[in-house]
């Protein structure tokens, strides 16, 4: 009986007294309930027609108005053509701010954008990464990176948070982080997790992006076989556009002192160790910034995000962005798990983009401020 496993992403970590929540194909469901039941096992049905959640969100495109950029609306999910054009037009129209670049090729040889943010004010800044998109089906997290930029552009003037944000730091903003993957999740299979590279001997594609990097590589929380979820690649690195965010961040990690990572969804605020149970030299101050964060964001619609070291809070994984980031310099890593705890899942409805956004801005800022406060 093949399902999909949606939470946790491996087997390996689901456990006596935990919920998992499982994508069954249409078929499936007439042998999976007797089973459940005769298993003794609780069960609830939380989406029962998942074809027509998913066309709900991307059905009716066309008189949406989604590609007037001047009118660019930032409560639907936009195709990656979409994100693109969008991130041209910020960067013609905000020229004194926005700086596009690539910093590579992805394993289907598209460009891997970034929007560089801030104000050119001195020549040497401090600087805080964020990307979203690492998994494919987690739609929510490109949203938030738009709507990140939105708000700062939009906001920069008249929010004197926000000027200082912008004044005495550079933000790296990448949307996504996963092009191949994300341009696949809108066109073939909406819950693909992976990157899109081929493996020569099984006839799967994809590695698990957020396994692929080289800190403590293929170990607890990452699987060896190629059609898995959470295959790690044959090397760290692998994919390309593992390497290329690598390289960057290694050739700025004197700059960039905060690395942030969009996911989706269990509602966390995740900081090193992934890999471990240890406790992080500078765990006070990243503690503290943790949980200043996740105040703020309750503070605007009641939501409680649980925050703590990945590896208890969630579960362990290795080979993680955020330890690369962490173990590379970088004081101040943090993953975002954002809505839901399952009811949607990856499937956020639209009407939830602007509150999910929204009070993510507010644990955002609050990190971004306590970077400029000296911690000790």
């Amino acid at each position: 009986l093949q399902v999909d496993l949606w939470q946790p992403s491996s087997p390996l970590h689901i456990a006596e007294g935990t919920a998992a929540d499982v994508r069954v194909p249409r078929n499936a469901t007439r042998s999976l309930l007797p089973y459940l039941r005769q298993a003794n096992i609780q069960y609830t049905i939380l989406i029962s027609d998942l074809q027509q959640a998913i066309e709900n969100q991307t059905g009716g495109r066309s008189h949406r108005n989604r590609r007037s950029l001047s009118g660019y609306n930032y409560e639907v999910y936009h195709s990656l053509e979409e994100i693109e054009d969008w991130m041209h037009y910020l960067n013609r129209t905000y020229s004194d701010l926005v700086h596009m670049f690539s910093v590579g090729k992805s394993y289907e040889g598209r460009p891997l954008y970034v929007l560089k943010l801030g104000k050119r004010s001195r020549p040497y800044k401090k600087a805080v990464w964020i990307d979203c998109g690492i998994h494919a089906r987690e739609w929510i997290g490109p949203a938030f990176c738009q709507w990140f930029m939105k708000e700062a552009l939009e906001t920069y003037q008249t929010d004197p948070a926000m000027r200082k944000m912008l004044t005495q730091l550079y933000f790296y903003i990448m949307p996504v982080f996963n092009v191949d993957g994300y341009h696949f999740s809108w066109t073939n299979d909406r819950f693909w997790r992976k990157t899109r590279s081929k493996n020569m001997r099984f006839h799967c594609h994809g590695v698990d992006a957020n396994r692929n990097w080289k800190v403590k590589w293929c170990d607890e929380g990452a699987s060896l076989h190629p059609c898995d979820d959470t295959y790690c690649g044959p090397f760290p690195e692998s994919e390309p556009e593992v390497k290329a965010v690598a390289h960057f961040l290694r050739k700025h990690r004197k700059q960039i002192k905060a690395y942030l990572s969009f996911h989706a969804y269990a509602q966390m605020l995740l900081y090193p160790y992934s890999y471990k149970y240890a406790t992080i030299p500078n765990f006070n101050c990243v503690e503290s910034a943790a949980y200043n964060a996740v105040n703020a964001l309750q503070s605007a619609y009641g939501v409680r995000y649980r925050y703590g070291p990945a590896s208890s809070t969630l579960y362990v994984s290795s080979g993680s962005s955020m330890d690369w980031a962490y173990k590379n310099g970088i004081p101040y890593a943090f993953a975002f798990e954002l809505r839901d705890t399952g009811h949607f899942g990856f499937l956020l409805p639209e009407t939830l983009i602007k509150p999910t956004c929204t009070e993510t801005m507010l644990a955002v800022k609050n990190i971004t401020l306590h970077l400029l406060k000296k911690c000790h």
